[in-house]
């Protein structure tokens, strides 16, 4: 059966119609699905949105079953009781599903759940139209359901926030009070799983600020924050009353609300796996999964506050912590079922906090934010593969070269030191200047006065380029001259290259 899915901007795409028979109106959002579907439609952040999966092929593992967990009480393989998207966008599906746990095919699981879907879409055209026009509305057409279902609401929240309190191991030591705004179950699997933690899950507009807790957890949950307006109300009340409180995805928005920030709404948001965030406190990047399309406005943090993570990509806010209270909030999911898990430490340092135990070193933490800069990138130079010999051979100027290019696709200005014209990286077009200079410290020097750059490379270079810089690094010209190294810090090519030091770092 055909259809159509019509954009805002007038783009229209025709496809076939599977799961539930119906025309529905809502926003549109992208993911990439590595996840997992039955987790990504179950997902209450994507509630009435449409949500477009960029895997080309969806359907070949079919739906796992319904069995709900003895304990808890929630679904196994699900993220919530419910569907939560409004319809489905994929490019091929597949009717045949074979897995071992499969219980149902994704149309047959749609279709109970009375969710629409298309496929046969370009989705890559389609997510590229996205990422340059941003979230948009978008319409599927089923010509025979001429009345459309149109899926908009303020207080999304209110739509996927349980009315009824869950409580779980009433007898342990350590109450921790969770507000579902839209709470993953992941999340209360993950909680659960610590030991003497008894977990209340409460509505998003529940009055907890006259109870007694060790530990305030805000989850996740889709739409605006400002429309929470009962969680932000009471977030204020006990904010600094000095008990831990972790806040993940909208919990981390609500989070900075409370306490004074302003939110954005991002032009397309960030949802998937493999979304690269930048712990400010050790500058180590994590993978993470997201799910969202507002964030914190970096520029509106008040001052007892800080960014805690930034998004390595487009450096929006993914986080933020409390100067000296235990509380901290994260944009990303560490607990995301299916991974990638690299940030489930924080979960650690939430329980740690709850049962009091001191595993954050506050004075570190703020040196360490202090030397994170916000710069913006105009002018870089780089220092070049050199000589055809071991150690700076044609992988450098394999690797330079693509480097060059990347930049001057961010319309940044590039300056290239390299001896050797027989290398691809001193053709035409590559570097904006070019100085034929051998790599060594006074060279380099002069070529800083004269172009006054923001930053340098020095990874493309082989053995010789690092040797300068570090040369350079010791001699202070880089703080002199306020230049950013960007990639692997200098201190840990010292390190990497001294094999004492390298031993004792890694025993």
């Amino acid at each position: 059966m055909k259809g159509v899915l019509k954009l805002s901007n007038g783009d229209v795409y025709e496809g076939n119609i599977f799961g539930y028979q119906s025309s529905v109106m809502s926003e549109i959002v992208f993911n990439t699905a590595m996840v997992g579907y039955p987790e990504s439609l179950t997902d209450p952040s994507y509630k009435n949105q449409m949500l477009v999966l960029s895997y080309p092929s969806i359907g070949n593992y079919g739906v796992p079953s319904q069995e709900r967990d003895e304990v808890t009480n929630l679904l196994n393989h699900f993220e919530s009781d419910n569907i939560h998207i409004s319809g489905l966008i994929i490019s091929d599906y597949c009717k045949i599903h074979s897995h071992w746990n499969s219980n149902i095919t994704l149309d047959n699981w749609l279709t109970q759940e009375k969710i629409p879907g298309l496929y046969g879409i370009d989705t890559r055209r389609l997510i590229k139209t996205i990422r340059d026009n941003g979230v948009m509305n978008a319409t599927i057409i089923n010509n025979n359901v001429p009345n459309i279902k149109k899926l908009f609401s303020n207080n999304l929240v209110s739509l996927v926030s349980n009315n009824n309190v869950r409580e779980y191991n009433k007898t342990n030591k350590y109450k921790i009070i969770l507000v579902d705004c839209g709470v993953k179950n992941n999340i209360i699997r993950k909680l659960l799983s610590y030991p003497d933690i008894y977990l209340k899950i409460v509505p998003y507009n529940y009055d907890f600020t006259n109870e007694d807790y060790h530990g305030l957890f805000i989850s996740n949950g889709p739409g605006d924050p400002t429309h929470a307006k009962d969680t932000i109300n009471n977030l204020k009340k006990i904010l600094y009353n000095g008990k831990p409180i972790f806040g993940i995805c909208l919990g981390n928005q609500l989070l900075g609300l409370a306490s004074g920030c302003k939110t954005i709404k991002l032009k397309y948001g960030n949802r998937g796996i493999n979304q690269p965030v930048i712990d400010l406190k050790t500058k180590k990047n994590y993978m993470t999964a997201q799910n969202h399309g507002y964030a914190i406005d970096n520029e509106t943090i008040p001052e007892d506050w800080f960014p805690y993570f930034i998004n390595s990509n487009d450096f929006s806010n993914e986080g933020i912590i409390h100067k000296n209270l235990p509380i901290f909030g994260v944009q990303f999911h560490p607990e995301a079922c299916g991974g990638p898990t690299d940030t489930a430490f924080l979960f650690d340092n939430f329980i740690s906090n709850v049962k009091n135990i001191n595993t954050t070193n506050i004075d570190k933490f703020y040196s360490c934010y202090h030397s994170f800069k916000f710069k913006n990138i105009r002018k870089i130079i780089l220092l070049g593969s050199g000589g055809l010999s071991i150690g700076q051979a044609g992988e450098f100027d394999y690797s330079g070269t693509q480097a060059l290019k990347a930049l001057k696709e961010e319309n940044i200005e590039t300056i290239l030191i390299n001896p050797n014209i027989a290398t691809v990286q001193t053709s035409n077009d590559f570097a904006d200047k070019i100085y034929y200079l051998a790599l060594t410290p006074e060279n380099v020097l002069e070529v800083i006065k004269q172009n006054k750059p923001d930053s340098i490379l020095i990874n493309f270079g082989g053995q010789t380029a690092l040797n300068c810089a570090i040369k350079l690094y010791e001699q202070g010209i880089f703080e002199e001259y306020n230049i950013d190294i960007l990639g692997t810090s200098v201190e840990s090519i010292i390190i990497s290259e001294d094999r004492q030091k390298f031993a004792k770092l890694m025993d």
